[in-house]
């Protein structure tokens, strides 16, 4: 079925002799090799989703999937903060100046009454530097987070366990032990 739709497809598209003679030939080889064809084609297959399911289910690969979730949140949680917190009071403090509306205007638009024939080509500079505000504190954030949780792994570190104490049975049981090497003696 699938060669008779191929052959269709050669024919519609009118290729020369010498291609049509070529994908002809291409058709009745695959005809000939096709159980083996794809019987190979299901090993590889079988083989490459093997692989890949070993991979997907690595520790680091699903811990680096949540990191990447997470880390999505709280870039927009660092977004907000930026931009409904901290850069309403950078505005106050410089003179009510909202930062996202500075900008270089390097052509001016071009307009035909009140339609835009042709829209202004500006450089956001007060955008950029919102979003440098942004990184910094998300770096900060970060690199407060990455401390403390390196704080903690010294603290388990520095802190082993301390022995347990012996039963009261395996210290009659040292004694006894004591006792009779002494005997020896």
């Amino acid at each position: 079925m699938v060669l008779v739709v191929f052959a269709k497809i050669i024919s519609f598209l009118r290729l020369s002799d010498i291609t049509e003679h070529y994908l002809y030939l291409v058709c009745y080889r695959l005809r000939e090799n096709k159980t083996a064809y794809l019987t190979q084609s299901k090993h590889h297959m079988a083989k490459f989703i093997k692989e890949f399911k070993e991979f997907a289910m690595r520790g680091n690969v699903i811990d680096m999937a949540v990191g990447v979730v997470i880390g999505a949140a709280f870039g927009k949680i660092v977004s907000s903060l930026v931009d409904d917190l901290i850069m309403p009071l950078v505005g106050v403090a410089t003179g009510g100046i909202n930062f996202t509306d500075y900008k270089w205007v390097v052509q001016k638009a071009v307009m035909d009454g009140s339609e835009i024939i042709k829209p202004e080509v500006t450089l956001n500079w007060g955008t950029w530097i919102q979003t440098i505000v942004n990184f910094l504190i998300v770096a900060f954030c970060i690199f407060v987070m990455i401390k403390f949780i390196n704080q903690l792994s010294k603290k388990k570190e520095e802190a082993p366990a301390p022995d347990p104490e012996p039963t009261q049975e395996e210290v009659l049981l040292t004694e006894i032990r004591d006792l009779l090497k002494s005997q020896q003696k």
